[in-house]
């Protein structure tokens, strides 16, 4: 197998020559051998890097979830490092100056609630208004190319957590999503993508001979990814989700929870791919911090057939059934937004959810995600 990142030093460093490079990128951004590409471009005698830029997380990973990052000077290699999660999210036309052309080389993990692909769509913008070539170093989704879950991002709840419509778990790499939002939702700019040779869409990553890197501290593994899908939506109730424990995602739980009754009421619903153990936890930080909660770990046992996001919906009705005094959805800012709208990609699932009612909208998204495979199928770039 070989990544994007080295096919393109292999066979196409022409693309670049004479022009100045900027390279969006984080700790995941490495070849084959964990060589980084920020080193391997400006160490390239053919490839003059002039600007670097970092997504939330920061270009080390080295940030929380949706903590501001400032720009500042690499200390490596004393290129300019401009934030794409700070002040602003779009590259400015002073950020682009010193460029003629921009890499992007990160690993996503497959599911629409990450936020590298919103980057890479307001850096396509940005290229698309001041004249720039856009290239993708493409990398595999961890989670396959093959299975889809969810429903379509509707226009009054879209955000960076959903900023185009397009499902829960979307099947698709980097690449291939640049070309869609280029050719089916406007963004026109020059695109090139770079792909991988080897990668098959049903491989889940660790079917590779890569190395995992975690995009962000949260994401652990393949089991927390594949999860991800359905148990990202915990993120918009008063439920823990995990962080600050060894396994996000994975764990669900709150003081009001009892495990052990939980378990066995999520159990009896007889999901395939998933069972629940009971488990306690203190979370070292965000929700519940520093106090036990008992919950549920989630366990795959079949990831071919699991359905991440029926798996959280199920898990969510079932604790909204059992504690409906004290299960909430949790709103933010001066207009009261639920966060929960902005992760469902619509304002309707959450009174499915507090009325346990969402086998109806699970039917729903199997129409949708039909109709975006039908959609998708003309940029797949990996039959």
């Amino acid at each position: 197998m070989e990544l994007g990142v080295d096919r393109f030093l292999r066979n196409y460093v022409d693309l670049c020559k004479g022009k100045r490079v900027g390279l969006v990128t984080n700790m995941t951004g490495v070849n084959q051998n964990l060589t980084p590409t920020i080193d391997l471009f400006h160490e390239h005698p053919d490839i003059q890097v002039t600007a670097l830029y970092g997504p939330e997380h920061g270009i080390r990973g080295n940030a929380k979830e949706g903590e501001k990052i400032d720009s500042f000077v690499d200390p490596y290699t004393k290129i300019p490092v401009y934030s794409l999660y700070g002040s602003t999210k779009k590259p400015t036309k002073e950020m682009l100056e010193k460029v003629d052309m921009i890499f992007f080389d990160l690993q996503d993990i497959g599911a629409r609630y990450y936020t590298f692909i919103y980057t890479m769509a307001y850096v396509m913008e940005a290229c698309a208004e001041f004249g720039k070539q856009f290239v993708v170093l493409d990398r595999p989704n961890p989670i396959t190319g093959t299975i889809m879950e969810g429903n379509l991002v509707e226009k009054d709840v879209r955000s960076f957590v959903g900023l185009y419509p397009i499902p829960n778990r979307h099947g698709m790499t980097v690449g291939e999503i640049a070309l869609m939002y280029k050719h089916e939702f406007g963004i026109d700019c020059e695109v090139i993508v770079i792909p991988m040779e080897g990668w098959s869409r049903e491989m889940f990553y660790d079917e590779t001979d890569l190395f995992w890197i975690p995009p962000s501290p949260n994401t652990t593994g393949m089991d927390m990814c594949t999860l991800y899908p359905g148990t990202c939506l915990v993120e918009g109730t008063n439920l823990s989700e995990g962080r600050g424990t060894t396994k996000p995602f994975e764990y669900v739980g709150s003081p009001y929870i009892e495990g052990y009754r939980l378990a066995k009421y999520f159990n009896e619903k007889k999901l395939p791919g998933v069972l629940a153990r009971p488990v306690s936890f203190v979370p070292t930080y965000q929700k519940h911090k520093d106090a036990v909660c008992e919950g549920i770990q989630l366990h795959v046992t079949d990831r071919r057939k699991i359905n991440s996001l029926k798996t959280g919906l199920t898990l969510l009705e079932t604790i909204a059934e059992m504690y409906p005094h004290d299960f909430e959805l949790l709103q933010f800012g001066e207009k009261k937004t639920y966060m929960f709208d902005l992760l469902a990609g619509t304002k309707d699932l959450k009174e499915l959810v507090l009325n346990g009612k969402t086998s109806s909208f699970i039917e729903l998204c199997e129409a949708e995600t039909e109709a975006f495979n039908k959609q998708r199928q003309p940029y797949l770039l990996y039959k």
